[in-house]
């Protein structure tokens, strides 16, 4: 009588499924959780997104800031190769130390300064700093596999179909959404809030990180994201406008965007929505411009 294949077929499998757990497990010690699928925190997200920028070319424009630099999203700019190391919920400060710990420096940064309460993230600076592109050979083919998948999986849009995609964004009419209770309970937040021992440490933090920056031959300019007229008078923001204003009271130090606040729309009074961002981001781009033409 011939015996039954299910046996042998049994033990294949268990001994793959074993192999595939050992793989995971050493992967995870190994490259890092950084390099999982997004999850919802602000944590993951940020995780990934310097993963990203410390394991691919270093780009010529680098974004750093809080949840208000977060919304200009990559796709909105028309120049190549642009990082926006923003993080929801983080300080600047934390972006900025990561960008200027690496060999290499992207030739120009700019550093939002409407956020500056919030502390460094120390251990996520620990762990993106120092050597981390020349990590061991052997996790290499690991990393490569992993940011094909990623490329495969989140692939940039066409840039036809991203600049039409823009353009018809742009066309359209400024959003008409109420927001009005988002911006008194936001108002009420700001006015609450005294920033001004951590938002001068952190600006002197930015001015020292700036000239080590500068002295390796790369650019850095200071950026104000614009503000519902409600949110700009509040005293977390005003107090911190003036804290930054006299620590770099040199307008060459600044990027002055011309965006029509007219045109503009917020959520909560402080956050862009998409077509304001947009319109943000093509500022930027102007301003950028206009700099290199002087």
């Amino acid at each position: 009588m011939p015996k039954s294949p299910t046996f042998p077929w049994l033990v294949k499998c268990a001994g793959t499924a074993v192999a595939l757990l050992l793989v995971c497990h050493l992967a995870t010690r190994w490259v890092g959780t950084s390099l999982q699928q997004p999850a919802v925190t602000t944590r993951d997200g940020a995780l990934i997104t310097f993963n990203r920028y410390v394991q691919e070319s270093v780009p010529d424009l680098v974004l750093v800031g809080s949840s208000l630099t977060w919304r200009l999203k990559e796709d909105y700019f028309s120049l190549p190769r642009v990082r926006n190391l923003a993080q929801a919920g983080g300080s600047p400060v934390t972006g900025l130390e990561i960008v200027a710990n690496q060999v290499r420096l992207p030739k120009t940064i700019l550093i939002e300064t409407n956020v500056l309460s919030r502390a460094v993230d120390k251990p996520l600076v620990d762990r993106f700093s120092g050597g981390v592109r020349g990590q061991a050979l052997f996790l290499r083919p690991v990393r490569t596999a992993i940011a094909a998948y990623e490329t495969w999986n989140h692939a940039p849009p066409n840039p036809a179909q991203a600049r039409a995609a823009r353009e018809d964004l742009l066309r359209q009419p400024p959003s008409e959404f109420d927001n009005h209770v988002y911006v008194e309970r936001g108002v009420e937040e700001m006015n609450a809030d005294n920033p001004a021992a951590a938002a001068s440490a952190s600006a002197l933090r930015i001015r020292q990180l700036i000239a080590e920056i500068e002295r390796r031959g790369a650019h850095a300019l200071l950026i104000e994201i614009p503000l519902s007229p409600e949110m700009y008078e509040t005293r977390s923001f005003r107090v911190t406008r003036t804290i930054v204003h006299d620590t770099f009271p040199d307008r060459s130090a600044w990027l002055r965007l011309n965006a029509p606040l007219s045109e503009l729309r917020w959520a909560d009074g402080a956050h862009l929505d998409e077509r304001s961002a947009l319109i943000v981001v093509r500022a930027i781009e102007r301003a950028l411009t206009e700099r290199v033409e002087r």
